[in-house]
């Protein structure tokens, strides 16, 4: 055989072993146990194929930050109902064919993060990343990977998630999403966009915690002008899609919460 009709043949064994060495690096799904959920039903179809997973990240957290001890297992928080939900929510209203069930991730310094093309974060208020950590995920971000951030709430929180968020990003700005961007177009009209409480509004009637009076739609682009970050802060979409089948839950907030979450997956793929 020459070498002329003997290259399309090893090309085509390179690509197939490449394949093959990029499915051995996912690590395969894990359900770890929760703050609020100990156990949780998996889904009967949680290992079909699919087009889309929405990995949720894994951080280490800091403790009494608002004068108790909090702080533990915090990138747990509504996990993983709230995930169910995101990802049911997503199969429903479009045609994203999601993965059933959420994927746990690391910054550990190998491969396996850059599978997973959207990452939530929750509650990255009680993050602390270490130097690695933020670099990886400075990595992640400008090779193509976006980050939603959720359920932080306040000036300490803030604070303690900017800590981290220089040392991922120390050279680019976090900005108001314009009202304009794409982001909020993709496929719903997110104009009218309004405070999305948690869970505690059926308490105490109070659409914000702490000092979080008002709801920020912030973001950080990259040389293209995609947003790398989306960053939602002074609201609590997790609680919104978690309790999205409770009836004392009003149903307004899940609707906006199932919307946004539509929109930032669909930018994902199309950006």
């Amino acid at each position: 055989m020459t070498w002329t009709r003997l290259r399309p043949v090893l090309t085509f064994g390179l690509l197939a072993l490449a394949g093959w060495g990029l499915l051995l690096a996912q690590k395969p799904f894990h359900q770890y146990q929760g703050q609020e959920y100990e156990s949780f039903p998996i889904p009967s179809d949680w290992n079909a194929p699919f087009e889309l997973t929405v990995a949720r990240l894994q951080y280490p957290s800091v403790f009494n930050l608002h004068g108790w001890r909090d702080g533990y297992k915090q990138w747990t928080v509504d996990y993983p109902r709230s995930d169910r939900h995101f990802l049911t929510g997503l199969r429903r209203l479009t045609r994203i064919d999601a993965r059933s069930v959420e994927q746990v991730v690391q910054l550990d310094g190998d491969s396996d993060i850059y599978n997973w093309p959207f990452l939530y974060v929750v509650e990255p208020g009680y993050w602390r990343l270490s130097d690695e950590q933020a670099a990886q995920l400075r990595e992640y971000l400008l090779h193509g990977g976006f980050m939603m951030t959720d359920d932080f709430h306040g000036t300490v929180e803030w604070n303690n998630f900017l800590v981290s968020m220089r040392k991922v990003f120390p050279d680019r700005g976090i900005v108001d999403i314009d009202n304009k961007d794409a982001i909020f177009h993709v496929i719903y009209d997110l104009d009218d966009r309004y405070q999305v409480p948690g869970l505690q509004y059926l308490y105490s009637r109070s659409r914000y915690e702490f000092d979080g009076f008002e709801a920020k739609w912030r973001g950080i682009y990259d040389d293209h002008g995609r947003i790398m970050a989306a960053i939602c802060h002074n609201m609590d979409l997790g609680d919104a899609w978690e309790h999205s089948d409770n009836p004392v839950y009003p149903e307004k907030y899940s609707a906006l919460a199932y919307r946004i979450a539509v929109n930032y997956a669909m930018y994902d793929l199309t950006h």
